[in-house]
């Protein structure tokens, strides 16, 4: 599966993990951090495919990588201050910290750097 479409299903995985979650004001701004930061992976992504020059492209992925970091934290949170469930939140860790590999991968090799 293409990083596009990868980024774009786990939005979708995030969205409907939030839709479960309880309507009390704890979890308001956790979640709306967290579906702000989990989106914007895929919507960094995809604004890099148009980006004007090689810099431009870099700097979205950066973004891009930088919110699957926030969007750990986020989840982090739910999962160690609001008690979630670990089968839950298990998988949308994983695949954030996934997604977060692949970017610094990407970044790694856009920038001319291997990492040893």
């Amino acid at each position: 599966m293409n990083l596009s479409l990868r980024s774009y299903q786990y939005s979708i995985s995030v969205i409907k993990f939030l839709n479960n979650l309880p309507n009390e004001r704890n979890y308001w701004v956790v979640s709306d951090q967290l579906l702000k930061s989990a989106t914007s992976i895929g919507a960094n992504i995809a604004e890099a495919k148009s980006a004007s020059s090689r810099k431009d492209f870099i700097k979205f992925y950066e973004i891009a990588l930088k919110s699957a970091n926030e969007t750990k934290y986020w989840l982090g949170l739910l999962k160690d201050a609001l008690k979630i469930s670990q089968v839950e939140i298990t998988p949308l860790l994983q695949e954030a910290e996934e997604l977060s590999k692949i970017l610094a991968a990407s970044l790694l090799t856009m920038k001319g750097r291997r990492q040893f």
